[in-house]
């Protein structure tokens, strides 16, 4: 069965552009569209946290060599995300449908990626870490062009602040099913009907994609270099408050279990604490868009800052016991995630409104973006590992002054650069003349 649906062809305007299909926010065009960010944080969370394992307990591979494999892999996947925006931009004229169907091929090539990286055909460590290796680099150029491609496919169907945040609450809300569902099924039913349940998955959410609404395709530009996300200022300064809160909230992603594990004594608990983080984001996503229609973008992002900022300091208070009121600030700074997700790329789509270019240069944009974000995870765990260790930290310790400084690290830090991005969005946005953009 092939996977290609029927698709009407678009009608062509005055300018010799495709016309757009009007983003409504109507659940069929909703599910088609946002259903995608379903298996792409599904893969993301086995790639990230459980390959690094599963190479070590499975085939042996000393942990040493494996790290440098993923760390290499990392730095060039995220150096490569601004040159993909690039191409998906190429990719979008002169009709989505062309970056469709590339979409479906970076699909199969991430599904048997995928599955490739978890059950080699090679023995020894000399051999599985260079498939490793080989398979690290296509696995995640797949799933960044299709991250790139979904995200700017979003952003290039425009509308009002609310509808902008409307298109992204959907696939983010997808994603967070996707880490819900793929943070269980692996040690459930094993990396066997998890490589299975995501091809399927994939297929799925790119289906959907050739039924969603369609972007407005525009005129190629002869030289790409023209559109430069960074020349435009709205741009900077939104990835400068970008920036700051990200690394504020890698920092306790990174953090996060150890502190469960030594600061609170509650190993058992985990699964709880991470159910309620990621199931209060979701369920929240709805509320998020809701408040950006009546406080607009800009102060409700705000507002989520300080949530996670109340959330953490009260964290800071915590020890060895304090179960429930550290389930409190799960779901407190779980809602505070739903803003984090939704809200900045729906800033994002209007400083490219802004600048004249949308509908043909999202994938610039976004391919930043992306960049941006792997970024954050990267300075995440090169600031608060070493800070950790140099303040005399080591995982399972009951010292007291190590505890201090996984304290200080887990909550206290994260929330001065948070609050350092509170400052940066009101007074680098907030007031500064964004075009009537709040």
């Amino acid at each position: 069965m092939s996977l290609q649906p029927a698709m009407p062809r678009l009608p062509a305007t005055a300018e010799g552009r495709t016309a757009s299909t009007p983003w409504r926010g109507t659940p069929a065009q909703g599910l088609s569209y946002g259903a995608l960010g379903l298996p792409l944080a599904f893969v993301a969370l086995p790639l990230y946290v459980v390959l690094p394992a599963h190479y070590a307990a499975e085939f042996g591979v000393p942990l040493a060599l494996l790290g440098a494999v993923l760390l290499g892999a990392r730095l060039a996947d995220a150096l490569v995300d601004p040159w993909i925006g690039r191409v998906v931009d190429r990719l979008f004229h002169p009709s989505p449908r062309r970056a469709w169907r590339v979409a479906l091929a970076m699909g199969g090539v991430l599904a048997a990626g995928f599955a490739a990286l978890f059950f080699p055909p090679v023995q020894g460590t000399a051999a599985l870490l260079a498939w490793c290796s080989a398979l690290l680099l296509v696995t995640y150029f797949s799933y960044s062009a299709l991250s790139v491609t979904h995200q700017a496919w979003g952003a290039m169907l425009g509308g009002s602040a609310g509808q902008r945040a409307g298109v992204v609450a959907w696939r983010e809300g997808f994603a967070l099913v996707g880490v819900l569902v793929a943070s269980v099924l692996p040690s459930v039913a094993g990396m066997g009907v998890t490589a299975t349940v995501f091809a399927v998955l994939l297929a799925v959410g790119l289906w959907g994609l050739g039924q969603a609404p369609q972007p407005r395709g525009a005129p190629v530009l002869r030289d790409p270099s023209q559109v430069r996300p960074w020349r435009v200022g709205g741009f900077r300064r939104l990835l400068l408050i970008y920036l700051l809160n990200g690394i504020a909230s890698a920092i306790p992603a990174t953090l996060v279990l150890f502190f469960i594990r030594d600061r609170l004594q509650a190993a058992a608990h985990e699964p709880l604490f991470l159910a309620l983080y990621f199931t209060a984001a979701a369920l929240t996503v709805p509320l998020w868009v809701r408040a950006v229609a009546r406080f607009g973008l800009a102060p409700s992002w705000l507002a989520g800052m300080l949530l996670a900022v109340t959330a953490f300091v009260w964290a800071a208070t915590l020890g060895e016991g304090d179960v429930v009121a550290y389930a409190i600030v799960c779901a407190a700074s779980g809602i505070a995630l739903g803003a984090d997700l939704t809200l900045p790329p729906a800033l994002l789509a209007g400083v490219i409104q802004r600048a004249g270019h949308q509908g043909r240069s999202e994938g610039a944009y976004f391919g930043w973006w992306n960049f941006a974000t792997k970024l954050n995870l990267a300075l995440a765990a090169g600031l608060a590992l070493p800070l950790l260790q140099l303040a005399g930290y080591e995982p399972g310790t009951r010292d007291a002054e190590g505890l201090t400084a996984l304290t200080l690290a887990y909550c206290l830090l994260p929330c001065v650069l948070k609050l350092a991005a509170a400052g940066a969005l009101y007074g680098l946005w907030m007031r500064h003349d964004t075009g009537g953009e709040r």
